[in-house]
């Protein structure tokens, strides 16, 4: 009988060690998996947990006390197929000569690639609207296992819960070995149009202007123009948005389940800011539709296709059990969809050339270091003409090409970029507009569609 207790407790213990500590194979430190949850459009202020005030996005929300929300991170772009080539090779997607929603990455390196050489799984599972082949093979980009999921088919699971499911599969078949996945979804993108159950949880819910900041009241009152009762527009919105932290929730229970926990990198943010919500002359485009496109920036100015704080300042969160501190706010690091590349190269022992990136090793501000890289960050559009960006710390430089003006703000005291201050501090303009101008300089003289 004691054999028998003693038997049954030694495969009782084996089960759990294998369950809860799947990071180790042959006593050594298995690489860690990395999971990166991308949504679409989805604003700086779009979650509970960076302030909005209607939102419910519980399983997000935790997903920030378990790990580390950022408030100065950066998109590359202001539209999806920049930011997402940020992202990918750590290279601005200004740089390309061909533009990167119908050309491929004029054979820069990705991340998929990097670490599908260092023996990762790569998955990519989602939107794509990275090259100009709609329904690319297995292998692209060293991706494996690569599944375009356009919208659910059945609507009432959620815009997102096909891209969702399949990454629950992709999960589970490779639960054994490391795993890169991005995990791109639609949501929150045109058209905002959820199943009516979503929208219902928010049924009592009455707009009030003043719970926002004067930027996005801006936006509530074009709203209000366009429907008879903006509450119902943003009831749709709400629920969108809940019904993709519904499929977040359950795909961190998988891992969960699966014992992945402590050993998988997860990363939710947004491409870029939100969508403007202005009524479209496009005949396919339904202006009752286009009133429920209520992304909130937060108090930031701007949005998607802007250079804006509100447009490329974008939520990004990171838990990796044990690494990454808990329960933390990193407001002083200002970090850019650049870093991605080299920072999980770093934590993942995976060979780069420095030389072919743009971005920086943030793995120790990701780790808890308190600091900020010295560095500038520069935006603008695939475009000869295109106007540039500029951010040094907290001076935040545009070119007005309307007025040939350059504008200048001071975030430190002025998020909201109300306070054009050029005239005051001379120095710095000359300094941004100079740095500005000399990487110009560096990028193609006309640009491919």
């Amino acid at each position: 009988m004691k054999k028998i207790i003693f038997t049954y407790l030694l495969i009782t213990t084996y089960t759990a060690t294998i369950a809860q500590n799947n990071s180790h194979i042959d006593g050594k430190q298995r690489k860690p998996n990395i999971l990166f949850i991308f949504a679409d459009d989805l604003g700086y202020g779009d979650l509970g947990c960076y302030g909005h005030p209607y939102m419910e996005t519980p399983n997000i929300d935790k997903l920030a006390r378990e790990g580390t929300k950022f408030t100065r991170y950066y998109a590359t772009g202001t539209t999806c197929s920049p930011s997402r080539t940020g992202f990918m090779t750590s290279r601005h997607p200004a740089s390309y000569e061909k533009y990167m929603p119908f050309h491929d990455f004029a054979g820069k390196p990705t991340i998929t690639e990097l670490l599908d050489k260092n023996g990762y799984v790569t998955g990519h599972i989602g939107k794509w609207h990275i090259s100009g082949d709609k329904n690319p093979p297995n292998g692209t980009y060293g991706i494996q296992d690569l599944r375009v999921i356009g919208n659910s088919k059945n609507k009432e699971a959620g815009k997102d819960d096909d891209i969702f499911d399949a990454a629950i599969d992709f999960i589970e078949k490779n639960k054994d070995a490391p795993f890169y996945l991005n995990v791109w979804g639609h949501i929150s993108h045109y058209r905002v149009d959820p199943h009516e159950k979503f929208p219902a949880r928010f049924a009592n819910l009455q707009v009030n202007k003043n719970d926002f900041g004067v930027h996005f009241q801006d936006k509530i009152d074009r709203s209000a123009r366009l429907v008879p009762d903006v509450n119902t527009a943003m009831h749709k919105y709400l629920g969108e948005v809940w019904s993709l932290d519904l499929a977040v929730g359950r795909l961190l229970k998988k891992l969960d389940e699966l014992g992945l926990r402590d050993n998988t990198i997860v990363v939710f943010s947004s491409d870029q800011g939100p969508a403007p919500n202005r009524r479209e002359v496009n005949a396919d485009h339904d202006s009752t539709l286009t009133a429920s496109m209520l992304g909130s920036a937060g108090m930031l100015k701007g949005g998607k296709h802007t250079q804006f704080e509100g447009g490329v300042r974008i939520p990004f969160i990171v838990r990796y059990p044990g690494k990454v501190p808990q329960n933390r706010t990193n407001d002083i690091s200002i970090l850019s969809g650049l870093d991605w590349l080299p920072t999980l190269c770093s934590i993942t022992s995976t060979p780069y050339d420095e030389d072919e990136t743009e971005g920086l090793d943030a793995s120790d501000i990701w780790f808890g270091k308190n600091a900020n890289i010295d560095r500038y960050l520069y935006w603008k559009p695939s475009n000869e003409n295109g106007a540039i960006s500029i951010l040094h710390n907290n001076w935040k430089g545009h070119e007005d090409n309307s007025t040939n003006e350059f504008l200048l703000y001071d975030l430190s005291v002025d998020e909201l970029e109300l306070v054009n201050v050029a005239d005051k501090f001379p120095s710095i303009v000359n300094d941004l507009k100079t740095r500005a101008y000399q990487w110009e300089q560096t990028l193609p003289g006309k640009y491919i569609k």
